[in-house]
């Protein structure tokens, strides 16, 4: 194989995953995260806490030896707190080679969503964008919030959490 080949491999494959979105719940609704995003789903484990973390970040967990910050993605977006059960799962993507997991209240499904059936963000009032809020889709009679997980947090706290990884790297 050539490098033609490999780079026609990641093509096709980039256009396979395009679509393809990981479906989880955040009370009653369904929210959309594009599948190239996601490294990792796994459960609910032990979380341990870290002084003045927002109280959306709930901590780290060590995950195979990898500190990872975890963030209560239903705080981040302004919603009430709720318990932990066997179904709230964890999200781990890659920031900027960070890996960060975001709690969901289940995970849903692996489900292909095409541009047709995506809508752009509402618009707030005076030109505000939620910038992490990607698109509207309808999928099977039902609305899906579709969001970046790389603008869930800001600059700032990335920056933050980077700092906190490698202080703990160094103990």
């Amino acid at each position: 194989m050539d490098k033609y080949d490999d780079m026609h491999t990641n093509i096709e494959e980039e256009d396979i995953m395009k679509n393809k979105y990981l479906t989880c719940f955040i009370e009653e609704q369904v929210y959309g995260i594009s599948i190239v995003d996601v490294v990792q789903i796994t459960g609910m484990q032990e979380i341990t806490e870290i002084p003045e973390f927002p109280n959306y970040a709930k901590g780290v967990i060590n995950l195979r030896g990898t500190i990872v910050p975890i963030i209560d993605l239903r705080l981040r977006l302004k919603k009430e707190g709720a318990q932990y059960d066997e179904r709230t799962c964890i999200i781990i993507t890659n920031i900027e080679g960070l890996y960060i997991g975001f709690i969901v209240d289940s995970v849903n499904d692996v489900t292909n969503i095409f541009e047709d059936d995506i809508s752009a963000p509402p618009q707030m009032g005076n030109g505000y964008v939620n910038t992490y809020i990607t698109g509207i889709a309808k999928l099977n009679n039902e609305i899906v919030v579709l969001i970046d997980l790389k603008k869930v947090l800001n600059e700032k706290e990335i920056e933050s959490f980077n700092m906190i990884n490698e202080e703990i790297k160094g103990a």
